[in-house]
């Protein structure tokens, strides 16, 4: 026989106590559950006409601009020639640089916040042993690689994939030569290479690098860049 709890014994205070807890412990964990962060950009790329290489007028999206490193990086071209029988999408493509290059985009109006759920998405292609890889320029200036690589040269198709900015871990990279460099000297190699907990939250510049030279035309080295969407949240400028 089940005896009703008064309001006044210690057991029902017990009770209370614990179910008071149980719900500010589910309140805390919904507020701090992280979500997706919005899009903050997608860029396809614009291509009429003859391979080229790239200025701004390649840029579909009128809030961004291209920015391009590296001692051949103006040799970065458009591709690909239209009318394209292909039906690749339109992309950057590093074949004719013959050192390492890079390629941003940069938010007139914002910086992003690539923190927490923050992800990049994009299309791309690679031949013999080039990856492309992720490159970011933070608020204070300072440009990070990441250890993120997609392309194995394997197919001729453009691959789509995602990846969490969470779980890059960075280099920091001398961008005048688009080279990794130590990230602290006064620690050893194997502790110091990788830069610790870098701050995300407010990004400058977005894009890929191709740390190998070019081969030129034909299928030898290079790396193909299509779509970019970045996810993160806005941060005015």
């Amino acid at each position: 026989m089940l005896t009703l709890l008064s309001r006044r014994s210690p057991a029902w205070a017990g009770l209370s106590w614990l179910l008071s807890l149980a719900f500010f412990w589910a309140l805390g964990v919904l507020s701090f559950a992280q979500q997706l962060p919005p899009l903050f950009f997608t860029e396809t790329w614009r291509q009429t006409g003859l391979e080229r290489n790239v200025d701004n007028d390649v840029v579909s999206n009128a809030n961004l601009e291209l920015k391009l490193y590296g001692a051949t990086s103006k040799e970065i071209q458009i591709a690909p020639t239209t009318p394209n029988n292909r039906q690749d999408p339109p992309n950057l493509w590093t074949g004719v640089c013959n050192g390492p290059v890079a390629a941003t985009l940069r938010d007139r109006n914002n910086y992003v916040d690539l923190t927490g759920r923050a992800k990049i998405r994009w299309q791309t292609r690679s031949a013999g042993f080039h990856v492309v890889r992720p490159v970011v320029r933070l608020a204070d200036g300072t440009w990070l690689v990441g250890d993120h690589a997609d392309g194995d040269g394997t197919t001729e198709n453009f691959i789509e994939t995602e990846f969490s900015v969470s779980s890059v871990r960075w280099l920091k990279l001398d961008i005048n030569t688009v080279t990794t460099v130590h990230a602290d000297r006064s620690s050893r190699p194997e502790i110091g290479r990788w830069v610790e907990k870098p701050d995300l939250s407010k990004v400058d510049e977005i894009g890929f690098a191709d740390l190998m030279p070019g081969s030129g035309h034909g299928w030898g080295g290079f790396v193909n860049v299509g779509r970019i969407d970045v996810y993160g949240s806005p941060v005015k400028r």
